[in-house]
């Protein structure tokens, strides 16, 4: 492991977040002797952002907790036209209201991990519209797009991909990554911003905004990325059966939210710990030893820690609780998924009705594999009609995923 001086790369360092980074001496040179303004993008697809955003977000706090400015960064713009990085397909295009009303959903996201004000390490929060909606397309390519070479873009793994496999990519995404790159100019001219932080697949665009800043001003900015994030087991970091894992409580349960930390394989459980937590690393070195059952209660600890930094104390309070109710005494906890139903319900409509299935044929394929219960008893029969009186009924997908059914 490099050795640093400043806190912050120390920090990222120790904590397991570099990947990549450019020029890192000289990096930690800058962030050992001022404030380092840093920032990561994030375009607002949606109302709320997924765990799979959740190692960039903690990037942001990390860069806050060692005494730099995290400066979040919505595209507005940019989400208009959708990251084709890695993707097989160009994304659905949305309205400005969607893309406004996603923006204001997304901060309360962000003010539960960073403090935002006016202080030198204070958070911001800026949308990219602001200067890429304002964009002339020919003063544009003047004076930025003569930066940019076409061979070399389209050797970028990200681009490369889609052509492949004779995957569309069109010249409106092709151009995300000069935009991406301008984002980059634009902070560092408006904001003082020296440093991009990105997960790998960001490489490319930030090595393009790190060239642009040098070439049209001279600046010397910085980039670093984290690795990509899967389980032990190689899967994608915050897929389930069910779907995504929301930040927000909107799209997701406390409950659920508590319960997929709790079901983190036992190998992740250390590098989860130093992630997505601030415990403490001697604290974490002794969790992540334990063996056998014992280490069910260091992800009990990793599942409190990581629901009280995204929901809340008292979120994670009550999650724990219910998920002692459920578990240890067999009783139905009070912050379970409920889904109200108007005296009975078909099984399969349960199933997606709770989340537990997110869609009729995997909850078919489910109960097929024995993995769904009403109450202690396994179902067999995907016809089944469950009645709900006056006490709810709990439906299990597997062991671990668990609803109520409640009368309307």
């Amino acid at each position: 492991m490099t050795s640093y001086s400043s806190d912050l790369l120390r920090l990222l360092s120790t904590r397991g977040y570099i990947h990549q980074a450019t020029d890192g001496a000289a990096l930690d040179a800058l962030a050992s002797k001022q404030i380092v303004p840093g920032y990561i993008g994030f375009d607002p697809t949606a109302p709320s952002l997924h765990v799979g955003s959740l190692v960039q977000i903690m990037l942001l706090r990390r860069l806050q907790q060692s005494g730099h400015k995290p400066i979040v960064l919505m595209g507005g713009g940019t989400g208009k036209i959708g990251d084709p990085s890695f993707k097989d397909e160009a994304r659905k295009m949305l309205t400005e209201d969607t893309l406004a009303t996603n923006v204001a959903s997304i901060r309360r996201i962000f003010e539960r991990f960073l403090t935002f004000g006016d202080g030198p390490t204070d958070a911001v929060m800026l949308d990219n519209a602001e200067w890429l909606d304002a964009l002339e397309y020919i003063p544009f390519l003047r004076d930025v797009g003569q930066h940019f070479s076409i061979n070399r873009m389209l050797s970028f793994d990200s681009v490369k991909l889609r052509l492949d496999r004779e995957q569309s990519l069109s010249f409106l995404e092709f151009n995300y990554m000069i935009l991406q790159a301008y984002d980059f100019l634009e902070l560092s001219r408006r904001a003082g911003c020296r440093l991009q932080l990105g997960g790998s697949d960001q490489w490319g665009n930030i090595v393009n905004g790190i060239e642009l800043a040098r070439r049209m001003d001279g600046t010397e900015v910085f980039g670093v990325t984290t690795p990509l994030i899967t389980t032990a087991d190689g899967g994608k970091m915050g897929k389930t059966m069910a779907g995504a894992v929301w930040l927000h409580e909107d799209q997701l349960p406390h409950f659920d939210y508590w319960q997929f930390w709790r079901n983190t394989d036992d190998r992740d459980v250390g590098r989860f710990l130093r992630l997505f937590t601030d415990l403490p690393l001697d604290e974490i070195a002794r969790l992540e030893a334990l063996e056998g059952a014992e280490i069910n209660e260091a992800k009990k600890i990793l599942a409190d820690a990581a629901t009280a930094l995204c929901r809340g104390p008292d979120a994670a309070a009550e999650a724990a609780e219910t998920a002692r109710k459920t578990f240890e005494e067999g009783s139905a906890g009070g912050s379970l998924p409920t889904f109200v139903v108007d005296g009975s319900i078909g099984i399969v409509d349960a199933l997606v009705g709770l989340g537990l299935a997110a869609s009729k044929g995997e909850a078919r394929r489910l109960i097929k594999g024995g993995g769904a219960r009403v109450g202690a008893d396994k179902v067999t029969d995907e016809a089944l009609v469950v009645t709900v009186g006056d006490e709810p009924v709990r439906i299990a997908a597997g062991k671990k995923h668990h609803g109520l059914l409640v009368r309307g």
